[in-house]
């Protein structure tokens, strides 16, 4: 008859035990919230796109690229932070002309926007990328509150290109269209890219006849506009000079004027 019971006597025993077991591991085992994956990418908040491009004719100085981070985790009551690295073929060649920051992922949120930047004066050579496109990638550097993001959403890469081409209708225009030259002077490379940097218009025209001030869909400014676009670069322009040992000047050294 004992024979009979032993069996359900070990399964019991057995069972009592795994409970046991079971439940000091729970209360040993926490969620950590606080450590978790960044994605990264650059295009839109919504899409994800393969690279953005830079050009380093664009801006006289410094201009930026926009990328976007988000968590694959729970938002946390305190700011996070973290840093990128640089990599890829062309990373040494530009290195001196990338700034980063220390970004910074504030408390409650799980997603930011932010900028890399390049520094067209610190091109050890003022021709690179100019005959054939560079390539550089950034990723996260991995610290105690963030690990790699998922995969396609680990770094991101920036297509480089250096030139500027000078713009038709900067000394010609069919009337009503009015030369760029009329309100900005004789084009030099230096300018072109002075005016980029401080207006955010790569190519436009003036209309004599237009009504709009600036018809954002066709870049096209009335008369009136354009000269308040020559005033905004004549403040620009003497902003730059007081804030600067040098005053501005063009690529054969003549000063720069609007």
């Amino acid at each position: 008859m004992k024979k009979k019971y032993l069996f359900p006597v070990v399964c019991l025993f057995t069972v009592l035990s795994a409970m046991q077991t079971s439940c000091s591991h729970e209360d040993v085992d926490t969620f950590d919230t606080s450590y978790t994956a960044l994605n990264i990418w650059v295009g839109n908040p919504a899409a994800v796109y393969e690279s953005a491009t830079y050009n380093y004719s664009y801006a006289y100085e410094e201009g930026s690229v926009t990328f976007y981070a988000q968590i694959s985790g729970v938002p946390v009551d305190y700011d996070r932070t973290f840093t990128l690295e640089l990599f890829g073929e062309d990373s040494a060649t530009v290195a001196p002309t990338v700034r980063t920051e220390t970004y910074v992922l504030p408390a409650g949120a799980i997603s930011g926007t932010y900028h890399v930047h390049f520094n067209s004066r610190h091109l050890t050579d003022p021709d690179l990328f100019s005959q054939h496109d560079g390539k550089v990638q950034f990723r996260v550097k991995e610290n105690s509150a963030f690990s790699t993001g998922t995969t396609g959403r680990q770094s991101f890469t920036v297509i480089l290109k250096n030139y500027l081409a000078k713009p038709d209708n900067w000394d010609t225009a069919n009337y009503p269209r009015l030369p760029l030259s009329n309100y900005f002077g004789t084009y030099s490379r230096v300018k072109y890219q002075f005016m980029i940097e401080t207006l955010g218009l790569i190519t436009f025209e003036i209309n004599y006849n237009a009504t709009t001030a600036f018809d954002s869909e066709t870049n096209v400014a009335s008369a009136a506009y354009a000269l308040y676009l020559q005033q905004v670069m004549q403040r620009a322009l003497n902003k730059y000079n007081e804030t600067h040992d040098t005053p501005l000047t063009d690529e054969t050294g003549v000063p720069v004027t609007f």
